[in-house]
Order: structure tokens, then C-alpha cells, then sequence
């Protein structure tokens, strides 16, 4: 998970900017490390965009996530990008699927998808009360561990894959040494020597 990987998708600080809801953090959101792309960062970001991301439904999400961001020096770009995972087009499948985990979780019986798509709005979410609730704090925590795990562990396989082809790339052809290693190494190999061609 190379820095070039997220530079290429993570919104620039004029994106960040125009968002009117973070007006008020002024200059906190140019805190150099808030920029940062790093498997801390990025690893912290993930946790915080998946909490922010399942907050019952409110207009503030992004704020939310910009806070988390600041006060766990996570990537500010990335956590609030996270957010808009939950959008209009999202919201409905998303947050009826916190309201069946509430009621798994509390026992009880939940109507079906096109009751809760029927009459969806954010009010009518709110209505719905302690299984909806639960359901969306379930969410937030389990996305925020598996966004932080998750992260951390396709990081560090992404760098252990590159210290071995660049290993592989400075060490003369031997046919015997490639045949006693794995299929996958070679195939890894391969794929780094296209990419410098």
C-alpha cells in the first residue's frame, strides 16, 4: 500500500477547504501531519473514516471525521473521504443493515427491506430507536478495528512484497534459485520487472 496508491484517490486540500462544515477548525487543518500519507496515517484514518462513516444519520459526518482526524493525527483527506461511503444513494441499504444487527442483537423481530425503504428518511431512522442505534454503534466500532487491523496488515504485505522483488531484482539469474521458490515469488518478480520496463 505505496503512498502512490492513496495520493492518487485521497481529496486535495482545496477539497477540503471548500467543505463549509470545517470552516471552523481553521488552521488546525493544515497541520502538516494531518497531510501526511504513512502506514500510521493511513492506518488511523481508516479507523476514523469507518467510525465517522456510521454515526446515525446526520449532515455533519465529515466534520465528525475531520475532529477524529485531528485528534489522532490521522490523514485528515482520507478520513473524511471515507465518509462519503454513506451518501443518498448508500444510506438505505447501509442503515437498515445496522438496524437488523441492533435487532439481532437485542432479540428482537425487524421488519422487512422495502417496509424500512418505504418510509426512509432521516427522522424515521432516528425513530426507530434502540435497535437502529445499537446496530449503527456495532458498525462504527467493528469497521473502525477491521479499517485500523486491515490496513495495517495489507501495508505491511505490500512493503514485504516490494523488499522482495526489489531482492530478487539486484540478485543475478540463477535458474536453480528460481526453481526452489515459490510460484508466487516468481510471479511477484515478474510483475515489479514489467513495472520498470
Amino acid at each position: 500500500m505505496p503512498k502512490g496508491y492513496f495520493t492518487r484517490f485521497i481529496p486535495t486540500r482545496h477539497n477540503i477547504s471548500e467543505i463549509k462544515g470545517l470552516a471552523f477548525l481553521g488552521e488546525k487543518l493544515h497541520r502538516p501531519n494531518l497531510w501526511h500519507v504513512n502506514r500510521r496515517s493511513v492506518s488511523r484514518a481508516f479507523a476514523v473514516g469507518l467510525w465517522a462513516m456510521y454515526t446515525p444519520p446526520l449532515p455533519w459526518q465529515s466534520v465528525i471525521a475531520a475532529i477524529g482526524a485531528i485528534a489522532f493525527n490521522a490523514n485528515l483527506p482520507i478520513s473524511v473521504a471515507l465518509v462519503w461511503i454513506t451518501n443518498p444513494v448508500t444510506w438505505i441499504p447501509m442503515y437498515y443493515f445496522a438496524y437488523r444487527v441492533g435487532a439481532f442483537s437485542l432479540g428482537q423481530s425487524a421488519f422487512n427491506f422495502n417496509e424500512f425503504s418505504g418510509n426512509f428518511s432521516i427522522e424515521k431512522a432516528l425513530e426507530l430507536g434502540a435497535p437502529f442505534l445499537l446496530g449503527c454503534f456495532i458498525l462504527m466500532n467493528l469497521g473502525a478495528l477491521l479499517g485500523y487491523v486491515g490496513t495495517r496488515l495489507l501495508w505491511r504485505q505490500s512493503v514485504l512484497e516490494r523488499w522482495e522483488a526489489r531482492k530478487l531484482r539486484n540478485k543475478p539469474f540463477d535458474p536453480v534459485f528460481f526453481v526452489n521458490q515459490s510460484h508466487a515469488s516468481y510471479q511477484r518478480y515478474l510483475k515489479h520487472e514489467r513495472k520498470r520496463q
